[in-house]
């Protein structure tokens, strides 16, 4: 799936929070490797070399799009960027810190995944993750009813994640405790407050709407689009600011669970 990185941070401050809030759980005090899995378009993965300065902080991705607009940016002495399957990684030894910011979800079995990386990594090795746990939303609800009804079901059928494309906290906490980790796990809703005429959309055409489009062509996907932006706009009505400007209320539920190996 081809990402846009330009329209990825569209939204950058809604969608950077998260992941200072993630590391901001992590307390190593000096890592030699860490990694970050599924890194973007890599402006955050630089906040991490900024952090550690000693360490080598590489930044994985499996989009070329997403690691050339990494590597074009000023990279730190101590950063590298590459492209990388996350479905087929595994630390390697002397991984200290390993950190996978909204990546999760698009990998289906993505907890045997965390509990392969889990059981490799050594004793004092961190693991960070953050997922959106909004797959029940009216954001996705709309998506997946418009692409399971009658008129795009033959051109989009499997191509959206259900309901259960994440897990809950409880699960997540499981897996860390099982593989000997000290534990936090939690979740927090954003009471995101979007501007201007269609924000939903544009929100969703970021990311979760990547692989309708991708199978749609140009005019297909502009039908979508339409018909998906009159849904959002009763399901999120907006409302004037102080301002006279239109206001959207997004509320944004993610997902965070942070480890120390014992």
């Amino acid at each position: 799936m081809k990402w846009d990185p330009a329209r990825y941070v569209q939204f950058a401050d809604h969608r950077n929070r998260p992941f200072f809030d993630l590391t901001g759980r992590i307390t190593a005090e000096a890592p030699h490797l860490v990694v970050d899995l599924g890194c973007g378009p890599g402006n955050l993965t630089r906040s991490l070399a900024g952090r550690w300065p000693g360490a080598h902080v590489r930044g994985l991705d499996a989009s070329v799009e997403m690691v050339a607009a990494a590597g074009e940016r000023q990279q730190a002495p101590n950063l590298e960027f590459g492209q990388g399957d996350a479905t087929t990684w595994m630390p390697e030894p002397g991984t200290d810190v390993v950190v996978s910011n909204a990546m999760l979800q698009w990998i289906p079995g993505h907890r045997e995944l965390i509990g392969r990386w889990l059981g490799a990594l050594a004793p004092g090795a961190w693991f960070a993750a953050q997922v959106p746990g909004n797959f029940g939303s009216a954001s996705h609800t709309i998506m997946r009813t418009l692409a399971d009804s009658p008129r795009w079901a033959p051109l989009l059928a499997g191509v959206l994640p259900h309901g259960d494309a994440v897990g809950g906290p409880a699960e997540y906490l499981g897996l860390l405790l099982d593989a000997g980790f000290e534990s936090d796990v939690w979740e927090t809703t954003y009471s995101q407050v979007l501007a201007g005429p269609d924000p939903v959309l544009d929100w969703v055409r970021g990311t979760a709407l990547r692989p309708v489009l991708e199978r749609l062509g140009p005019s297909a996907a502009a039908e979508f689009e339409a018909e998906y932006s009159r849904l959002a706009v009763e399901a999120y009505p907006p409302f004037p600011g102080p301002d006279g400007k239109q206001l959207t209320l997004f509320p944004f539920r993610r997902i965070f669970m942070v480890g120390r190996k014992k």
